[in-house]
């Protein structure tokens, strides 16, 4: 929309009070009016469009240290060292998959760039991906453009939301995720790589550029890499991919949008005391979906005590509560505030759909448990999503030549 009226106004970003924004729309409504009244000008009823302009192939050619520079200049990366995307390295790259580079996987919002498995396969080698990884990547795009995973909102908005992966499968270890000590700190390829091409897709294909399309705030730390699988050996449940209805011996990937972490310690180790400090230490202000990451001690603690997943997602739903006056809902003037009691000290439920919630079981030895959340109104349409993860034809040969890319560390 070339020429577009535009009436600039005053009131702060997602300001609440009522008096304020009055104020200043007051200000410019005459303003508005007579963008709204005013014949169109001749350059208005015919506004000329600039046809897009033809990219080179190949874009730039120099050493690693000249490629960085000129792509960190046009804004391509994500202010770490890139790989330089060669044509050896794309098509090394695109062993991964059966699908020929021109398939489009999706189409990316905000500007809805055509997700090639090309444009995919470029991204992941910037990132330092590995072919074995171009699966997962095919798969996690898919959950992207899914409507339920809502990235329109969660990839521009102002909250600096994050997208989640969660892995299950058999692809987990023939890739090398981590699921257990660590999984979310560095030091593991496919865990770092997997998420960071996720966030130069959604950035280089999608265009959600930091400030201009995303609007966080503060950012997020989890838009750099935010990948675990679910430690399915250690846990004594169904895995994350079986509750979203898939088959066990299927791989998959799940995604959904927190903006807040919290690593607790629970009040004890047995049910009571897991459970305890799950729901006193749920935040009032994030009321979507929510993922709780138990250790295997805590979910077999748990299990032993007779509890399944779905019957640990109902208790928090049920009883994760705080006063109504502590409740988002009760101060916010446009929120509806139906079922709200008159009592602003009576208790109100922070999540009162139980299929807001997830229960993975990931990490090593020790008594910490995570809490992931923030993502998604009740009633808003969101849901997690979970794709199936397809892989090539010549799976075994991939695998194999990058199986023993793993750390060895000295033992001191």
């Amino acid at each position: 929309m070339p020429k577009v009226r535009v009436v600039p106004e005053s009131v702060p970003c997602e300001c609440s009070v009522y008096e304020e924004i009055e104020n200043n729309i007051n200000t410019v409504m005459d303003d508005v009016v007579a963008a709204l009244t005013r014949p169109l000008s001749e350059d208005e009823k015919s506004p000329q469009t600039k046809a897009p302009e033809e990219t080179a192939r190949i874009v730039f050619s120099g050493v690693t240290d000249e490629v960085n520079r000129f792509f960190y200049r046009q804004g391509w990366g994500d202010g770490l060292p890139l790989i330089p995307p060669t044509e050896e390295a794309v098509k090394e790259m695109l062993t991964g998959t059966d699908l020929p580079a021109d398939h489009v996987v999706g189409m990316i919002v905000p500007r809805l760039g055509k997700a090639t498995v090309e444009k995919i396969a470029i991204n992941a080698v910037m990132a330092g991906a590995l072919p074995i990884h171009m699966p997962v990547l095919i798969a996690a795009v898919k959950a992207l453009v899914d409507s339920k995973a809502c990235l329109g909102t969660y990839g521009t908005s102002t909250g600096s939301w994050a997208p989640m992966w969660i892995v299950n499968g058999s692809i987990r270890n023939e890739v090398h995720i981590n699921s257990s000590s660590g999984a979310l700190s560095p030091g593991d390829i496919a865990n770092a790589a997997v998420g960071r091409a996720m966030g130069l897709i959604i950035k280089n294909i999608g265009g959600a550029r930091k400030g201009v399309e995303d609007m966080g705030v503060l950012g997020n730390p989890g838009k750099y890499s935010l990948v675990i699988g679910e430690h399915e050996e250690k846990s004594p449940w169904d895995p994350l991919h079986v509750e979203q209805g898939l088959a066990r011996d299927d791989s998959a990937v799940s995604l959904f949008f927190p903006n807040s972490f919290s690593q607790i310690w629970p009040y004890g180790s047995d049910d009571k005391g897991i459970l305890s400090a799950i729901i006193y230490n749920l935040l009032p202000a994030k009321r979507g979906l929510t993922c709780i990451i138990l250790t295997p001690p805590q979910a077999l603690a748990l299990s032993k005590a007779g509890w399944t997943k779905k019957m640990i997602q109902t208790f928090i739903s049920q009883n994760a509560t705080a006063m109504a006056y502590r409740h988002p809902s009760y101060w916010h003037p446009r929120e509806g505030k139906e079922w709200l009691p008159v009592n602003a000290m009576d208790s109100v439920r922070l999540l009162r759909n139980a299929e807001l919630i997830r229960v993975i079981v990931a990490g090593g030895p020790g008594n910490f448990m995570g809490i992931f959340a923030g993502a998604a109104l009740e009633g808003s349409g969101v849901a997690w999503v979970t794709k199936k993860i397809e892989k090539p034809a010549d799976w075994g040969r991939v695998v194999n030549k990058y199986k023993d890319l793993v750390p060895h560390y000295a033992l001191y």
